[in-house]
């Protein structure tokens, strides 16, 4: 049984907390946010004492099996009727499937969900299915470096389907001497990588599973990524009732209507909340070197660290630029953990990106920041948003 009636105190954190203004939630005939259906059965830190032991045990059986990390996959949820303040919430939560044994990047294991039938004073409300996966952490092998000499070929072989370039054998010249005539290839200085040149294999910033995936662009949202495009970061504004909302929807939250028309935000703003992100370091996530952050690029000599970063137009990712204001694209030695931050513009709207300019354990809520956009690929720019020059004291 739910610990507590469905009730307004709840509801308005509930709103205050996700910043969610609509009317239904409020007033005589108020309702409940469908998707605060699992708050309601939820037992805080006591829990509920008349919980079954079945959940305990298979977990526990799992564990002695090794499979002792877990973690939340997804959850899925079926709206029934609607909550009212008053409602007595009693529910049944049951192990719905344990899956076969899976293999994930993660390691292997079996995804559990669980399946929780929630009523609402003996009526059926609405259906919540939560799936975690409980595995054994893959093993990763430290890379030595013998290990690294003799699997870099095969790595190369396997990724083009090209053979290992051959070894001179001792006491022979090395091959592919150039021709007469021919100045001998352009080597890099120290520190710097070599230059990408035409027709040559993409950087690995650039290769499939590392590139940032693209944003979904539909009917409700092209406006904005078309803002994006030319360097505006476009607000909705009810054309109705006159309220700003971001991000996009195809209706006002308000009053209902479905006209609207756009402002240009100003770019200013101030760090409301935000989170540091450590793990998973997926590199298509990680962010670059940011200047001010005094972060050199992995691969670079200590001088590339200079404000400026990677230049803009791509070319020679880690080499320093000082007239670019630009923080740079997204290259092999990008740098993580990284700051992501939730933004309330001065226009009164929240913004998530990422907060650039300082080190990441640096940021601070009420920080001064103003929007700049990040080149993440050649083709992809992304609004992030730097902190303001004296921000960080």
């Amino acid at each position: 049984m739910g610990k507590d009636l469905v009730n307004e105190p709840m509801i308005r954190h509930w709103c205050e907390a996700v910043g969610d203004a609509n009317p239904a939630y409020r007033g005589p005939d108020a309702i409940a946010p469908p998707t605060m259906l699992q708050a309601w059965t939820m037992g805080g830190l006591s829990g509920h004492a008349d919980r079954s032991g079945a959940y305990d045990e298979l977990s526990g059986l799992l564990d002695s099996a090794g499979y002792t990390s877990i973690v939340a996959t997804d959850c899925e949820q079926e709206y029934l009727r609607p909550l009212r303040p008053g409602d007595r919430i009693t529910f049944d939560s049951v192990i719905e499937s344990v899956s076969e044994r899976k293999t994930t990047k993660l390691g292997t294991g079996h995804f559990i969900t669980t399946r929780m039938d929630i009523r609402a004073d003996g009526e059926p409300a609405g259906t919540h299915r939560f799936r975690v996966l409980k595995y054994a952490p893959a093993v990763r092998r430290p890379k030595t470096a013998e290990r690294a000499r003799t699997e870099g070929p095969r790595a190369r072989q396997s990724r083009t389907g090209e053979p290992p370039a051959q070894q001179p054998r001792t006491g022979e010249p090395p091959a592919q001497q150039p021709r007469t005539g021919e100045p001998p290839a352009q080597q890099p200085r120290t520190g710097e990588p070599p230059a990408q040149q035409p027709g040559s294999r993409p950087t690995r910033a650039q290769e499939p599973g590392t590139r940032r995936p693209r944003p979904v662009i539909n009917r409700d949202n092209a406006g904005f990524w078309e803002g994006v495009r030319g360097h505006r970061l476009l607000i909705q504004r009810c054309t109705g009732c006159r309220t700003l909302r971001f991000p996009w929807l195809p209706g006002c939250n308000g009053c209902g209507s479905l006209e609207w028309d756009t402002v240009e935000a100003s770019g200013a703003g101030a760090v409301f909340s935000y989170v540091v992100m450590h793990h998973p370091p997926f590199p298509a996530f990680t962010m670059p070197a940011q200047p001010g952050d005094g972060r050199a690029p992995e691969g670079t000599a200590p001088e590339a660290a200079a404000p400026g970063g990677v230049a803009p137009d791509g070319t020679a990712p880690g080499a320093a630029s000082p007239d670019a204001k630009d923080p740079g694209t997204l290259g092999p030695g990008a740098a993580s953990p990284y700051a992501v931050g939730l933004v309330e513009l001065v226009e009164g709207v929240r913004m998530v990106s990422n907060i650039v300019g300082v080190p990441c354990d640096k940021v601070r809520i009420g920080m001064p920041v103003r929007l700049e956009f990040l080149r993440v690929d050649e083709e992809l720019e992304l609004p992030v948003f730097r902190v303001a020059e004296g921000g960080e004291g």
